[in-house]
């Protein structure tokens, strides 16, 4: 077999590789589904050694179409295609986790990494809320945090909020009630954290603003049934979720 280490070949798709990257520009809707995914279950990391971070998107085996609808927004930065997770239970056996993919390492995406963990969770990652999270709050973003980590019941949204601080979860409530005129409350569950939850009246005012955003398998997110709940008004905006 030949060893290609160190030869043509290599060097000139590497060469090809960092051309491709500067290229690359990411647009409104990929920088709002990183940033949602960031308030919700998505991660970043920075290598040791890296100057550049990657975004990484994980879901479970059921929430499949939600990762590749991610995949699709965000493919022009992404080099391998989603994949199942395999871990091994107590009898190392072997069986399927989640769903995942991960972005390549890029200077854009460093930007919101750097804004995300800044001081001490800037290596250990610990996420932290930027202030100008409320310029960009806007209900694309609201709804991939919700599709992420919200939960619908007795025709009420709460989000699980157990990662962030108090002072965190009362500035979101401000960027609610600031740029949608919605209300929020939070309550502590147990020892895990805080939750933020929507009365019946706040939720049938943020769901008419989230669920052309939302896609058919996430639907559960918000509503058991469109009309019994009074949500028959929701209709998909998929030209939206295309850009």
């Amino acid at each position: 077999m030949v060893n290609t280490v160190g030869s043509c070949e290599n060097k000139n798709w590497q060469k090809k590789w960092v051309s491709i990257k500067k290229k690359l520009k990411l647009s409104l809707r990929q920088r709002e589904l990183i940033i949602g995914s960031l308030l919700g279950d998505g991660t970043m990391r920075l290598g040791k050694n890296a100057r550049n971070v990657n975004f990484k998107v994980e879901h479970c085996l059921a929430q499949k179409e939600y990762v590749i609808w991610k995949y699709e927004i965000l493919k022009d930065f992404v080099f391998t295609e989603p994949k199942i997770s395999f871990r091994y239970n107590s009898n190392r056996i072997k069986y399927e986790k989640s769903w995942w993919f991960r972005t390549i390492r890029h200077p854009l995406i460093t930007e919101i990494y750097t804004d995300f963990y800044k001081g001490e969770g800037y290596r250990n990652g610990k996420k932290i809320i930027p202030r100008w999270l409320k310029k960009e709050f806007s209900p694309f973003v609201v709804a991939v945090w919700i599709m992420d980590d919200g939960s619908f019941s007795q025709n009420k949204i709460d989000i699980s909020t157990y990662c962030f601080s108090l002072k965190e979860i009362n500035f979101f409530q401000e960027c609610f009630k600031d740029i949608f005129n919605i209300k929020s409350g939070y309550y502590k569950d147990r020892d895990k954290g805080y939750r933020m939850y929507f009365n019946q009246k706040e939720t049938h005012k943020l769901v008419k603003i989230i669920c052309p955003y939302i896609i058919p398998s996430m639907m559960y997110k918000i509503f058991h049934n469109p009309v019994t709940t009074g949500f028959s008004f929701c209709q998909r905006r998929d030209e939206d979720s295309k850009n």
